[in-house]
């Protein structure tokens, strides 16, 4: 809060209309018809200068004594009373000060000022001062000396930063030990008091102390908003606030039998399995389902959660409630694996579970989705699902479905993805509304110490960034952890805001059950042999109270280990594992009951003549009044308009059709990354804005039809990995929807590569969960260096899991079918048709595959980058190859060469082939789809020209682009019996040169070979 610097502005008398002076301080205002004692205007001509006690900090004392007295002059001590008082009459405030009256003297004669012997009111306000500075101190650093390690070795250095608080730190306060039971008015920061407004300062020592120093320590004092800081001070200031009913205390021990129990039971049944067990966090069970309780009762539906693999079999039992012995099979070593694909670890796997919550009797939703080892790599996978399941449900606050991470302490502060993510928290286009984050706090990264895994001093100091306030708590005081994840919960409720719960805890074993830590933390492992578990001395605890007995307890461990037992002896019934039992997003309806596709066809992808028209004059229009655009939009609205009535269609308007008929179709279209609002090269201009008035903006594709489903289209912050993970779990959440995510240069997808290698390409074989993303890549070798040139096609057919050596059965579903058995599709269109084609392909299929585009740059302007509209009517397709339809095609039995080739290059050929006039010698044929691979339609390409040389054609280099993959492809189609020649760059470490005069002399030289017929001559 800032102050006002003057003794004339702190003490001036609140006006009528003055009832408060913000959130963080209500005060009841005084009634009209009360007397007052006082004038109301007065102005101070003493220097501030000469009154030192009131400037700084010390302005916030006088201010609260000023507004006490104003309300009720008998509230405050009589010495404020005459001090005010005469301040009001005209003195200056260093003069105003004088003695209380004697015994039996009324006020009435004190009207002068006295300026006789006073006792020094400057120190009584500089002890006040210091008080409220020691409040302060507690608040911004209690946490520092708090017990929070339950081995009592703490990790945390703060050495640089010494915390002065305590009874014996007052001096440094101006404060000293004869001060301790003076009485103090307390400041409205606080809330120590409960009901009475001073304490002696022993006694606000030790409530400090109580509410900062114990198991929990709270860091908020960096957030920049009082009212939140307020909230938080009265969560954890209030004395007796962590008062729990026996019910409460019985439920707490009871959650925490079932989590200690259950990893006790695994480790009896398979005590040399790998299952990263959570001993040392038994804590987290009760924390996690008081988080969903709280979240529950405040209206909460669904909830989504993400979590490393340490504890993974737990929460699926005693969170999520997945069948015990669905888990227990999963050790069974003899097992045989469903037909679903690879599958995964048990503890990599997901869940989808709704049931009753028993706390609120009310339904809840629990998903826990399935991620790989790579840590944190799932948080904004969690985070995109989340925002889905809002946008569907129409919760546009986040009342309704939230989102769980957990997290390790070495990944939370390691992992780059963590910061990537608590950056999308707050954008509009991609907050979910507030997301509890829980940290099992191991103390340890696998074999790291803290000291060597982070520079900052918490694990969790990266929250920081976005105002998030962070809990840390002892996890081997279940109340503790019980009360920080009810306030985190109700924080999450209340401010729709992100929230850190840091649970502060060990690992008992190793990074796994077989792994030995005592080679490199012996002192910590000795000190853990020696720890006593959680359960038990919680149990302990209750029993000394007597909440419970040790007969109750005991019976209590018995059952639930007869539950284990039991669900035990039924898992050896299990033959077979199927993976869609742990599906953690299903989607109702759009399969059948078995989980299959419902049909094996795709119908047509084109459209009426007309609705293209309809389209096509709202992409070349602003559909808002009184709107003013820039001049040159103008020009290129105007031209679309030209397009669409000459029945044409460049690269932008492809993608409009394409999106805007889906749209009327009631299809939601979400397109999503960096500047693609716009578009990187300024081709798209989905987004209108307003040259006049500051962000209005309009979008077109928003007045498509009045029954249309919404179009999103949002630029992202500038991140790969974070945001495509989203996007990937936005296109989850439902199978009717076309989610895109474009990278801004098809090479900056690398960024985000553990999304593609470890979600996107393997995700149905592992996890049985099918997934219809797109991605945009940009690509293209045009003169502007070894970045910006290559989206790295490469790597993506490589990761085909197409057989290249296996020519497969073509029977009259074949492009589907193969399809269906693909992990994903590769493309690279030639026209504007075809990548219209090609996405609303994407939607029509009876199943969801990612789809791959490698998009060009110079296509999207080029004049022979064109498609007619006769390409885009009911009846047509996507073309996943284009023949040669010139003269070449006429006469096949004349062609001497046939160039295959992908992309924009076609273009660069076929100028090069009309200035050669070998128009009737060589045939060029486009391979739009790259993967699953075109083996019907190459062969029949090939049996076309049966004279001709097979060339493959790219601008790539050798070892790069499409050559390894297509080549033995190539050779199955053909079975081995005629040579594929490449013409193309030779090998390379770079994708490209980074100079003009190479890069168009290697064209040059490509097009000399792929044009001189006798190129290959004397070859085998």
């Amino acid at each position: 809060m800032h102050r006002l610097r003057t003794c004339a502005a702190r003490l001036r008398p609140l006006t009528a209309a003055r009832t408060g002076r913000g959130t963080s301080i209500q005060r009841t205002p005084v009634p009209a018809a009360a007397p007052r004692t006082f004038r109301h205007i007065r102005c101070y001509t003493a220097p501030v200068a000469a009154e030192p006690f009131l400037n700084g900090t010390s302005s916030n004392y006088v201010e609260e004594m000023y507004y006490a007295w104003l309300e009720d002059p008998k509230s405050v001590h009589k010495s404020w009373d005459i001090f005010f008082r005469n301040a009001n009459a005209g003195a200056p405030p260093g003069m105003a000060y004088q003695s209380p009256p004697p015994v039996g003297e009324t006020l009435s004669g004190l009207s002068q000022v006295q300026t006789g012997t006073q006792p020094n009111v400057e120190k009584l306000v500089e002890d006040h001062l210091a008080v409220q500075s020691l409040i302060r101190t507690y608040q911004v650093r209690g946490h520092h000396i708090a017990k929070l390690d339950p081995l009592g070795i703490s990790c945390v250095n703060f050495e640089n930063a010494p915390v002065t608080v305590g009874f014996h730190q007052v001096g440094l306060y101006g404060l000293d030990e004869s001060d301790l039971d003076r009485v103090f008015r307390l400041p409205t920061t606080t809330y120590i008091g409960g009901s009475e407004t001073a304490l002696a300062l022993r006694e606000i020592i030790r409530r400090l102390e109580a509410a900062y120093c114990q198991h929990i320590g709270v860091e908020f004092m960096f957030i920049n908003n009082q009212e939140q800081c307020q909230w938080i001070r009265q969560k954890f200031e209030k004395p007796g606030l962590m008062q729990f009913t026996l019910e409460e205390k019985r439920t707490l021990l009871a959650r925490m039998i079932r989590s200690t129990r259950f990893e006790d039971f695994l480790q009896r049944k398979w005590s040399s399995e790998k299952r990263f067990g959570l001993e040392g966090c038994e804590s987290l069970i009760p924390a996690l389902k008081t988080i969903i309780d709280k979240s529950s009762q405040s209206g909460v539906e669904s909830v989504i959660m993400g979590m490393p693999h340490r504890g993974r079999l737990n929460v699926l039992a005693n969170v999520i409630r997945k069948e015990l012995e669905q888990i227990f099979c999963q050790f069974d070593s003899k097992l045989e694996a469903a037909d679903e694909g690879s599958g995964d670890v048990k503890y990599h796997l997901g869940m989808y579970h709704r049931r009753i919550n028993r706390v609120t009797d009310r339904n809840i939703t629990l998903s826990l989705m399935a991620n790989p080892s790579h840590l944190e790599a799932v948080d904004p996978v969690v985070q995109g699902k989340t925002k889905a399941e809002q946008f569907y449900c129409s919760d546009t606050e986040g009342n309704r479905v939230m989102s769980i991470l957990l997290h390790g302490d070495a990944a939370f502060a390691g992992q780059g993805v963590v910061y990537e993510t608590f950056h999308l928290s707050d954008l509009p286009s991609y907050t979910t509304h507030g997301t509890v984050h829980v940290v099992v706090n191991n103390q340890i990264g696998f074999t790291t110490d803290p000291r060597m895994a982070r520079s900052s001093p918490y694990p969790t100091d990266v929250a920081r960034v976005v105002n998030a306030p962070i809990f840390h708590v002892n996890a081997d005081d279940p109340e503790a952890v019980m009360y920080v994840c009810n306030v985190a919960a109700e924080w999450r409720a209340t401010f729709h805001k992100d929230v850190v719960v840091d649970l502060v805890c060990y690992r008992r074993n190793g990074h796994n059950e077989m792994d030995e830590p005592m080679f490199t933390q012996p002192l910590m492992y000795k000190q853990i042999k020696k720890q006593k578990g959680v359960l038990q001395k919680y149990a302990e605890k209750l029993i000394a109270e007597g909440v419970v007995s040790r007969k109750e307890y005991e019976e209590d461990i018995a059952t639930y280990d007869k539950i284990c037992e039991d669900a035990h002896a039924r898992s050896k019934d299990e033959k077979i594992l199927h993976i869609k039992h742990w599906l953690d997003s299903p989607w109702p309806g759009f399969f059948t009951l078995d989980g299959q596709p419902k049909s094996m066809s795709c119908p047509s992808t084109g459209l009426s003549e007309e609705l293209l028209r309809h389209i096509g004059s709202v992409a070349s229009s602003v559909p808002v009044e009184n709107f003013t655009i820039h001049g040159g939009l103008s020009r290129i609205l105007k031209a679309r308009c030209a397009m669409v009535e000459s029945r044409s269609i460049d690269w932008a308007l492809a993608e409009y059709m394409a999106f805007g008929s889906l749209l009327k179709e009631g299809i939601h279209v979400r397109l999503s990354g960096q500047d693609v609002e716009r578009g990187t090269f300024s081709h798209r201009h989905h987004v209108l804005h307003d040259q006049n008035v500051d962000k209005k903006i309009c979008i077109p594709m928003n007045y498509m039809c009045p029954k249309q489903a919404p179009y999103t289209v949002c630029n992202s912050s500038l991140s790969e990995y974070g945001v495509l993970g989203f996007e990937l779990g936005f296109a989850m959440a439902s199978p009717n929807a076309l989610v895109l995510w474009e990278a801004q240069f098809g090479d900056f997808h690398n960024t985000a590569q553990c999304i593609i290698d470890q979600f996107i390409c393997p995700g149905q074989a592992k996890w049985v969960r099918q997934n219809g993303i797109v991605l945009l890549l940009p690509h293209g070798l045009e003169g502007m260096g070894p970045e910006h040139s290559s989206a790295r096609p490469e790597r993506f057919l490589q990761m085909c899991n197409d057989d290249s050596d296996a020519f497969p059965k073509i029977t009259e579903d074949f492009a589907v079918r193969q399809l269906y058995d693909c992990n994903w599709i590769v493309a690279n269109c030639s026209t504007p048709a075809n990548f219209f084609h090609v996405l609303r392909r994407q939607i029509l299929l009876p199943f969801r595959k990612p789809l791959i585009i490698f998009t060009p740059k110079s296509l999207l302007r080029h004049p022979e980058a064109r498609s007619s509209f006769d390409d885009m009517l009911p009846g047509t397709h996507f073309s996943r190859v284009i023949p040669e339809q010139g003269p070449a095609a006429q006469n096949p039995t004349g062609v001497k060469r046939v160039l295959f080739c992908t992309g924009k290059v076609y273009y660069e050929f076929t100028r090069e082939r009309k200035n050669r006039n070998l128009d009737e010698s060589v045939a060029i044929v486009r391979v739009e789809q790259l993967s699953p691979f075109p083996y019907d339609l190459m062969k029949a390409e090939t049996d076309k020209y049966t004279q001709a040389e097979l060339v493959w054609c790219q601008e790539e280099h050798k070892n790069q682009g499409y050559y390894d993959y297509i080549k033995p492809r190539f050779l199955t189609t053909v079975s081995s019996a005629r040579p594929v020649r490449y013409v193309g760059r030779g090998p390379a470490a770079a994708p490209a040169t980074g100079n003009k005069k190479a890069h168009l002399m290697e064209l040059e030289r490509l097009l000399e070979t792929a044009f001189n017929l006798d190129s290959f001559k004397g070859q085998s």
